[in-house]
Order: C-alpha cells, then structure tokens, then sequence
C-alpha cells in the first residue's frame, strides 16, 4: 500500500473514531459512520487499483492548497528543478505546481517539472546510460531537495525524485556505481551550489512560477539573469 493510501486509511479512521465520540450527541443511526467509513475504504482500494491512487492523490492536493506556505515551498522545491535543468541543458516542456494543475494538463495527477527526456529514455531503454546525462538528471532531480533545504532547512517533498534516481541507477546495473544514497547527496550538493551561484535567478524564477508563466518567458527570464 503506497503513502498516499495509507493518508486515506488514516483519515478514515479517523472519521470513524470521531463520529463514535459525536453518537451520543447528534442523533444518526448507529450504524452510519461504519457505512461511510466502509465506502471510502472501497473507493480508496478502486482508486489504487483502477486509477493508481489519482482520486485520492487530487483530493489530499485539495488541503494542501490551503496552506500559502506550503504552496511558496511547492514553488522553491520545483523552481530548484527547472533552474539546475535549464543551466545543464535539459530542455523544459512544461511544468506545474499542484496535482490539479497536473491532471488539467493531462498529466499524471501529480505536480511538477516535465523534461524532454527522450535521450534519456532511449538509452535506458538499451539498458545503458552515458554518465554525463546520468551525471546531469541526477543534479537535476536532486535540485528540488536542495532548494527546499537551502530556504527552510529540511526538505518536505523529494519522495519521488529520490525514486527516480534509484530507478534508474538499479536499471542500468552497473555494479560499480555508488549507492543510491551517496549518489543523491553528491548530487543534491551539486545542486545546491548551482543554486546558490545564482540565487538572484531562482528568486526570480521562483515569483515566476508563482504566477504561473509559460516556460518560454521562464527562459527568457534566465537568460536576462544568467550570463
């Protein structure tokens, strides 16, 4: 069962612990709350199955959004992502910042940047890597958990980034590259100093995407701020 799930059981739970506090107060049939809580049990197992979580992943993002704070960290942790990938040359084809906007772009319900990573698809599948690209995704999936580090300390998200490098490194098996976890400090490092050698962009970037800018203006900006 992944996180996302495992929030929903919790909820439920939840539910129906309180609403066992509440019988003695508001009058419903004592068997109501176990029906809900039972019929979102069975929506969350469908949505996992048949949807691979998207239902619930869209209605967590909904309290996510309420929180100004979480959102300006949504906005540093994926700004870090686009930066670092526009200074190593990945191509950007779009982004967004909650699960929303994601499914609204057709996208799997969940935010982001989206690379044009075609070169890198095609050689994995082969089952090889040329270590410079592998060298330049790992900064760049990386680059969000140091952003978020460099402004608050410690990094929320990151999950799935941390996810994608060791997907990969475990695809192209090769027996003599370091662990997953030295690779992405490494590369979280790296990261970071890309970042903070030009912070005065990423503010700039980050108040960008805040507002939502399409990525050609998003470039534009870099490059006015970039020598």
């Amino acid at each position: 069962m992944n996180q996302i799930s495992l929030n929903v059981l919790a909820i439920s739970i939840f539910v129906l612990t309180f609403s066992v506090l509440l019988e003695p107060v508001l009058p419903y049939p004592p068997a109501l709350p176990a029906a809900v809580t039972f019929g979102i049990l069975v929506l969350a197992t469908a949505d996992t199955l048949a949807w691979e979580s998207q239902g619930a992943t869209l209605l967590l993002d909904l309290f996510d959004r309420q929180s100004p704070e979480r959102q300006k960290r949504v906005a540093r942790h994926e700004a870090g992502h686009f930066l670092v990938a526009y200074l190593l040359g990945i191509p950007i084809a779009g982004y967004a910042l909650n699960a929303w906007e994601a499914f609204k772009q057709g996208q799997k319900a969940q935010g982001g940047v989206r690379f044009e990573d075609a070169e890198l698809l095609s050689q994995l599948q082969k089952g090889k890597l040329r270590y410079d690209l592998l060298d330049k995704y790992c900064t760049v999936w990386m680059a969000g958990i140091a952003a978020e580090t460099l402004a608050y300390g410690n990094a929320e998200g990151g999950a799935e980034d941390r996810a994608k490098l060791q997907a990969v490194l475990k695809a192209i098996k090769n027996s003599a590259m370091e662990d997953a976890n030295s690779k992405a400090r490494f590369h979280s490092l790296q990261a970071r100093t890309l970042i903070e050698s030009n912070q005065d962009a990423y503010e700039a970037l980050v108040a960008a995407l805040e507002k939502r800018s399409p990525v050609a203006e998003c470039y534009k900006l870099l490059e006015e701020r970039i020598s």
